[in-house]
């Protein structure tokens, strides 16, 4: 196979874009020379590597060359750098995609990176904790905050540490809904907050009472979740930031001294990388110093 950087780069684009209309907008091209360029790549690696829907998305060969086309990218970037070219005159800034769940992103992800945030560019891939592997294996993300203790094929994993979680309640909507205590019946029947049709945290609690559905309000923003739970909507998890940023007595603990604790990794590709390495250390000085840690617990 024949590796043509510019075609490499317009399948990369593509996807993380969406569409050839897009792709050629951040490329500065035609979407025609976007497209001849994927049919080109295609012909070469002798398979169909995208699938034309909306948005476009990689076919299973299309993520093998997706990752080498972000991995050429990355090296590209950093051999710019280290030749000393300016950003504006041609060599730009590393750019990283990286996978992260949004209770991290909204307490201790973001200061981790902060320090790089001068020397490198950040595409934030806001998933579950428990679908950001997903994102590894199909070569959108250099790196992800993931449930996934097993590494990914092509990459290394490092544990981080555990996010504890605690059922909580308004007192006024525990004393409606749990006058006589936290039990099944009671929990069958009072409304419940989750983030998504994707998030299982709430029904991992509850599976401790039995087959559960209860009624149920997403709400898919960290903030506003806590919020919700705070204005009584439901019971939801919390992490101890949000419980912290309600006023004393106003939420009630529904099963004191337990709760669900997950347990968070660090997965990235296992290439020499110093853009890779910088980003690791940013992430894993989080949970090595106690004084930074935060949300995680070791």
């Amino acid at each position: 196979m024949d590796l043509d950087l510019a075609q490499l780069r317009a399948l990369a684009a593509v996807v993380a874009e969406g569409s050839f209309e897009a792709a050629a907008r951040v490329l500065h091209v035609t979407p025609s020379a976007v497209s001849q360029r994927i049919r080109a790549l295609e012909s070469s690696a002798g398979r169909v590597l995208l699938v034309r829907s909306r948005p476009v998305r990689p076919t299973e060969a299309g993520r093998a060359v997706l990752r080498l086309a972000r991995e050429v990218e990355l090296l590209a970037a950093e051999a710019g750098r280290e030749l000393g070219l300016d950003p504006g005159a041609g060599g730009r800034p590393p750019v990283l995609p990286v996978a992260v769940d949004a209770d991290s992103l909204a307490t201790w992800f973001l200061p981790a990176l902060a320090p790089l945030a001068g020397e490198f560019c950040f595409d934030l891939r806001r998933e579950d904790q428990a679908r950001t592997g997903e994102l590894l294996r199909e070569g959108t993300v250099v790196a992800a905050v993931t449930t996934e203790a097993e590494p990914v094929a092509g990459c290394t994993s490092i544990p981080l540490g555990r996010m504890h979680y605690r059922p909580c309640a308004t007192t006024g909507f525990a004393a409606r809904w749990f006058p006589a205590g936290v039990g099944p019946d009671a929990l069958g029947r009072a409304p419940v907050v989750v983030f998504d049709r994707d998030d299982d945290l709430q029904d991992t609690w509850l599976r401790r009472f039995g087959d559960l559905h209860p009624p149920r309000h997403h709400v898919p923003a960290t903030a506003d979740f806590g919020e919700a739970v705070r204005q009584g909507f439901g019971w939801g998890m919390l992490l101890p930031e949000q419980v912290a940023a309600s006023a004393p007595g106003d939420l009630v603990d529904l099963d004191p001294g337990g709760g669900v604790d997950v347990a968070l990794h660090w997965q990235r590709w296992r290439i020499r990388s110093p853009a890779l390495d910088r980003l690791s250390d940013a992430v894993l000085a989080v949970w090595r110093s106690p004084g930074a840690r935060g949300t995680l617990r070791g």
